[in-house]
C-alpha cells in the first residue's frame, strides 16, 4: 500500500489511465496545476498497466471505469495482487460504478469533467490514507443524492427500515442495501444488537431508559434517535453499559 512507502513530504507519482486521449490530455493539464502531484506515465488500456506499476511503482492511479479490454474495475482488482500496489482514484462519466469503485478500496471517485478543486481533494485524500497506514473500514452509502463513504467510527446506529439499512452517523443520515446481518458479521465487535432491526455502536452507548409507554430504549452519543430495544436483548446492553462504567 501506498501508506507503507510514501513519503508525505514527496510529490504523488501518479499514472492516467483512459482509453480516450481528449480525456488524458484534461487530466494531465489539471496535474500540472497540482504541486503535490508528478505525473509518470499514461495508459490508453489495461495491457501496459500492470507493467507499469511493477517497474514505476506510482503511488496513484487515475482509473476509467469503461474501457475496451478489461474495465477499469478489473484492472483495479489485479492491481491489488501486485506486491506494492499504488492507491487508486476512478476517474468517469458515470456515477453508477461508485459503490463497486470503493468496493475495490479506491480512494475516491471523481465524476467528469474533473474540477481542479476536486482532483486536489482526491489527492488529499491519498495522502491521509498514507499518513494513516491503518485506515478506519468505511462503508458506502447512499447520502441524499450522492454515494459516499462512512468511517465505521463515525456510525452511532443502523436501522433497518423495508429494503434499506439506514445509517445514522455524526454527519447526518444515509442508506444502505446490506442487511443488518451482514453488517453485523462484517463490522464485528463494534455493533451491538439491541434489536431484531437495530445495531448501535458498542463504543458511543449512552444510556438505557424506558420511556412512558414501558418501552426500553438505550440513549446514543452524537445522535437524536432512541432506538428500542427487545427483551431478549435486553442482557446485553445492560452488560455494555455496566461494562463501560
Amino acid at each position: 500500500m501506498v501508506g507503507a512507502a510514501l513519503d508525505v513530504n514527496s510529490r504523488l507519482r501518479v499514472v492516467l489511465v483512459d482509453d480516450e486521449a481528449p480525456a488524458r490530455d484534461r487530466l494531465a493539464r489539471l496535474l500540472e496545476s497540482c504541486e503535490e502531484a508528478e505525473l509518470i506515465g499514461q495508459c490508453e488500456d489495461g495491457s501496459a498497466l500492470l507493467e507499469l506499476c511493477s517497474k514505476q511503482h506510482p503511488d496513484l492511479v487515475l482509473l476509467d471505469v469503461e474501457m475496451p479490454g478489461p474495465d477499469g474495475l478489473e484492472l483495479a482488482r489485479q492491481i491489488r495482487t501486485l506486491e506494492d500496489p499504488p492507491e487508486i482514484v476512478f476517474v468517469t462519466a458515470f456515477e453508477n460504478y461508485a459503490v463497486e469503485a470503493f468496493g475495490v478500496r479506491a480512494v475516491d471517485y471523481l465524476v467528469k469533467p474533473v474540477r481542479l478543486e476536486r482532483l486536489r481533494a482526491a489527492l488529499d485524500g491519498v495522502r491521509t490514507r498514507a499518513r494513516r497506514p491503518g485506515v478506519e473500514p468505511m462503508l458506502v452509502a447512499r447520502l441524499a443524492d450522492r454515494i459516499t463513504r462512512i468511517a465505521i467510527g463515525e456510525i452511532r446506529a443502523l436501522i433497518a427500515e423495508d429494503k434499506y439499512v439506514s445509517v445514522h452517523s455524526v454527519g447526518g443520515v444515509a442508506l444502505v442495501e446490506d442487511s443488518l446481518v451482514q453488517l453485523e458479521s462484517r463490522f464485528e465487535g463494534r455493533f451491538l444488537r439491541i434489536h431484531r432491526n437495530a445495531l448501535v455502536s458498542t463504543s458511543h452507548l449512552r444510556s438505557l431508559y424506558r420511556d412512558a409507554q414501558g418501552s426500553e430504549r438505550v440513549e446514543i452519543d452524537d445522535v437524536d434517535i432512541c432506538p428500542e430495544v427487545s427483551r431478549r436483548n435486553l442482557p446485553a446492553v445492560r452488560r455494555a453499559l455496566m461494562g463501560k462504567s
